[in-house]
């Protein structure tokens, strides 16, 4: 792709290629092929905040005089489930109005977004399969850091290591060191300029989370 792009630019064809994804997408280009940075102008682009995040459910919906409307409460819960990435916004909205339309088809009220559902069916649908390429022993790790306070930002080796201190297996820098290179190379882990890593997918710290309490053993007593 990046080879035939640059013969369109050399001969001066008026065409812009634009690409989206993950912060691990950079990188690959500039794997793909030497100096591919120099063909292209990067922006980051962060999340909503909780008010972009509203207008951004509402104003569709108004435009195209919807009879279907998000109430406060939805919006809100939508917020707190999607933490303002675009894309799960859009999963989330999409589950809901599907299963709102079944609801009309069916003659039935409309019900309350079933939030677990959706979050149940986000899991398997888009972390479920990241998840799976990692190690019972890189599993770990990434719980130690799905537990830190930062899991959600940025976050270091050495923070990694002090938190698994108390683990019945802990961490050696030298170890987490080797461990984050091997999770970046699967996609579950990116490393920005200043030497911190972050989770390369949003919200992936709260699917691991999800797995951890799934995972209990089985409280009779409550």
């Amino acid at each position: 792709m990046l080879d035939v792009f640059q013969s369109i630019q050399r001969k001066n064809i008026p065409f812009m290629l634009a690409l989206t994804g993950l912060p691990t997408l950079f990188p690959k280009l500039v794997e793909a092929r030497t100096y591919s940075e120099r063909m292209f102008h990067v922006i980051q682009l962060g999340p909503l905040s909780e008010d972009g995040t509203q207008q951004a459910i509402e104003r569709p919906v108004v435009q195209r005089e919807c009879p279907i409307n998000f109430e406060p409460e939805s919006v809100r819960l939508i917020w707190n489930v999607t933490k303002g990435y675009p894309y799960f916004i859009q999963y989330v909205c999409r589950e809901a109005f599907d299963v709102w339309v079944q609801d009309v088809a069916a003659g039935k009220e409309f019900q309350k977004i079933p939030v677990h559902e959706i979050v149940r069916k986000l899991d398997s649908d888009f972390f479920a399969g990241r998840w799976a390429r990692a190690t019972d022993r890189q599993r770990e790790l990434l719980i130690v850091i799905a537990n830190l306070e930062s899991c959600d930002a940025e976050f270091t080796v050495q923070d990694i290591a002090d938190a698994s201190q108390l683990r019945p297996r802990p961490f050696s820098n030298s170890h987490v060191n080797q461990m984050l290179s091997a999770l970046a190379d699967s996609g579950l882990i990116f490393k920005n300029r200043h030497g911190k890593y972050w989770f390369a997918v949003p919200l992936m710290a709260g699917f691991i989370r999800r797995q951890i309490v799934s995972t209990l053993p089985f409280d009779p007593s409550g």
